[in-house]
């Protein structure tokens, strides 16, 4: 191998630097496993605290001092979200259902929990209305009166007052087209009064605040070395869509001045902390996906997280030289079909998978020269695309602490739990 000096066989310092960190993480968590007391089961999923922590702290430092609310759904382990929530710099949890709030709630996990999607589960909803506790604790997201006709279903009175906040597009205009996520039909000041007029003029509800989630910023990697060309174009919809959503929020801002004092406005993600925590109109800015760091938020400017979750396969087959095939691997995650979406093989270095066969659902050939330093029984470790996505697939998560195990921890499919 070339110890990195220019030329044209030269591999490049970041490549081996990247080579040499992949395989001390594969000897690490062999160590870890084999020293542990039982056999594990496979997908063996492993979070490794330091990286965790080391994520934890980078987000603080990113957001500038604005509080950082936890996205449940890039977690969804509880142990894990009481392990941020309990850091300076972190309060209150962006929950993806009502029913996951209410269980959090329940739980003492939380007692600030925002829902960062409409809900018409007229089930969690009857268990809103009825407890005054979560009712005090919980806020729902809406951007229709629809939404609160849905809850008045519900409630025969307006004794439990229910907490709402509106949800504003945030996306990219460019005269007629839009870019950023298809979420809130609110774009333009008139409308969002309009909506808090109405929430205000509605028994049993308050308007305590404003969702701006400006996925196009935070979700989109700007710094990929295969796609240098997508890449300076994807900076340039971040910079247009900072400078326009700043303009965006104050002015609504300013029409909301009208209805009344909110609690809360929420924006951003890990990938966007910095340019949300510096708009003076938001208050609290939200991350997940940083902490845990998967192979989507690899490629970005701003940031580098540290990988900090992995899952293990065992070597089944040996197909021939430079093959192996480990049982199971299918885990892609949701989002448009591409290749992006795969796991990859992580440690040891130089393994990837085969074209015609991808990752499976009972088993995965992966090829490289990494495949002829692994035996048959010998762990394979992969990272997910995606974040909390791989949570639902097993019902423990392993802590490591430096080459140990430290605990095992139900995720919420080990809870019975599906949100």
């Amino acid at each position: 191998m070339s110890t990195g000096r220019s030329g044209p066989t030269a591999v490049p310092r970041g490549a081996v630097s990247s080579v040499i960190a992949r395989n001390r993480l594969w000897s690490r968590l062999d160590t870890a496993v084999a020293a542990h007391d039982e056999p594990l089961a496979t997908p063996l999923v492993v979070v490794d605290l330091d990286a965790f922590d080391a994520n934890a702290d980078d987000l603080v430092r990113r957001a500038g001092g604005v509080p950082i609310r936890v996205a449940s759904k890039s977690v969804r382990v509880p142990a894990l979200l009481e392990r941020v929530l309990a850091r300076p710099g972190f309060h209150g949890v962006l929950a993806y259902t009502l029913a996951e709030a209410l269980w959090l709630e329940e739980r003492g996990i939380s007692d600030d929990l925002l829902v960062a999607y409409p809900s018409v589960d007229r089930g969690a909803l009857a268990r809103l209305v009825a407890s005054p506790t979560a009712a005090a604790r919980i806020t729902l997201m809406v951007d229709s009166p629809d939404h609160l006709d849905v809850v008045d279903s519900v409630r025969s009175s307006h004794a439990v007052p229910v907490r709402v906040a509106i949800d504003v597009d945030a996306g990219l205009r460019l005269g007629p087209g839009h870019v950023g996520p298809k979420r809130s039909p609110l774009h333009r000041p008139q409308q969002v009064l309009a909506l808090a007029r109405t929430v205000q003029a509605r028994p049993g509800f308050r308007l305590v605040g404003v969702m701006t989630y400006e996925g196009q910023v935070a979700g989109l990697p700007d710094a990929v070395p295969t796609q240098r060309a997508r890449s300076v174009v994807v900076r340039g919809i971040k910079t247009a869509s900072t400078a326009q959503l700043a303009t965006r929020r104050r002015a609504v801002a300013e029409a909301l001045a009208e209805v009344g004092e909110l609690e809360l406005w929420n924006a951003g993600g890990s990938g966007s902390l910095e340019s949300s925590a510096q708009d003076p109109v938001v208050t609290e800015v939200t991350a997940g996906s940083g902490l845990l760091a998967p192979t989507l938020f690899d490629h970005y400017r701003s940031f580098r997280a540290r990988p900090a979750a992995f899952y293990g396969l065992p070597v089944t087959r040996r197909p021939g030289p430079g093959l192996v095939t480990v049982h199971g691997g299918g885990l892609v995650a949701s989002g448009p079909i591409g290749a992006d979406r795969l796991p990859t093989p992580w440690a040891p270095a130089g393994l990837e998978l085969l074209p015609l066969e991808g990752a499976g659902e009972v088993q995965t050939p992966l090829s490289g020269p990494g495949a002829d330093h692994l035996s048959i029984g010998d762990l394979v470790w992969f990272r997910h695309a995606k974040s909390g996505e791989l949570f639902e697939h097993t019902n423990l998560a392993h802590l490591l602490r430096g080459d140990r195990i430290a605990e095992q921890t139900p995720t919420y499919r080990g809870h019975g739990l599906a949100f």
